[in-house]
């Protein structure tokens, strides 16, 4: 009878053992492997991109290109302007169509959180965010154009690139980097917490529907970055806003 208990409390401490060591690699996994997947393949992208946007610029007669420098600038759309926003109004930029489903189309840079991210159309888990991805919200604006850019991204695992935004201050830039252009925006304004399904706060004017004090009231353009929170949970959204303040064709 004591040899068969001994061998029970053996027998449930190498199950103990188990579970626990399955549950440190779930974790592992979660916590590290996910983001360094994701890191490697957002940073291949965002070169995949500015490798295909520098052979997209025109040659110069010698063949050597002609927008090998950063503040070089392929053709433009026919609408656009090098010109900083004029009294908060900048004229109309930015592509007139959306990209294709889960295509990685432009570069976001936040340099207060030190992050460089591909951004892609959509903002499926396994398309999109899993990958390291910003994820653009459907049936919102482009970057440059009138409305408002508004985008999503994981706060934590699977690259995690806003999981800092809730450092960022009044005046710290967002750039957003397409084919056409370098668009600046600054942030203006922030929410620290509303609930999931608070849709106001990517509208076309963003104003939160549950913090009616929170967002604008007049037509503009307009970045809205949000996230889960508090982390590890995704009860809550946080929000970040900005106003678009120069573009610069490339």
């Amino acid at each position: 009878m004591r040899g068969a208990a001994v061998r029970g409390l053996w027998t449930g401490a190498e199950l103990v053992i188990t579970l626990g060591v399955v549950l440190l690699l779930l974790v592992a996994h979660q916590l590290w492997w996910t983001n360094r997947q994701a890191r490697e393949g957002a940073e291949h992208e965002v070169r995949a991109l500015q490798r295909d946007w520098r052979q997209d610029r025109p040659q110069d007669p010698d063949g050597a290109g002609a927008g090998t420098a950063p503040d070089a600038a392929p053709d433009a759309a026919p609408d656009t302007t090098p010109d900083a926003p004029r009294d908060g109004r900048p004229a109309r930029t930015g592509p007139s169509s959306a990209p294709r489903w889960d295509q990685a189309y432009a570069v976001l840079r936040i340099p207060r959180i030190g992050l460089t991210a591909p951004v892609a159309q959509g903002i499926s888990k396994g398309g999109v965010l899993d990958k390291g991805y910003v994820g653009h919200y459907p049936r919102t604006a482009q970057p440059g154009r009138p409305g408002n850019f508004a985008v999503a991204g994981h706060r934590n695992t699977h690259g995690e690139p806003f999981r800092r935004i809730d450092r960022l201050r009044r005046g710290d830039r967002i750039t957003v980097e397409t084919r056409e252009a370098v668009y600046t925006y600054t942030v203006d304004k922030s929410l620290a917490r509303t609930t999931a399904s608070d849709s106001g706060v990517i509208a076309t004017v963003p104003r939160s529907n549950v913090r009616t004090s929170a967002g604008y009231s007049t037509p503009g353009y307009y970045l809205t970055l949000t996230t889960c929170t508090p982390e590890f949970t995704s009860r809550y959204r946080l929000i970040v806003w900005g106003r678009l303040t120069a573009m610069r064709p490339r």
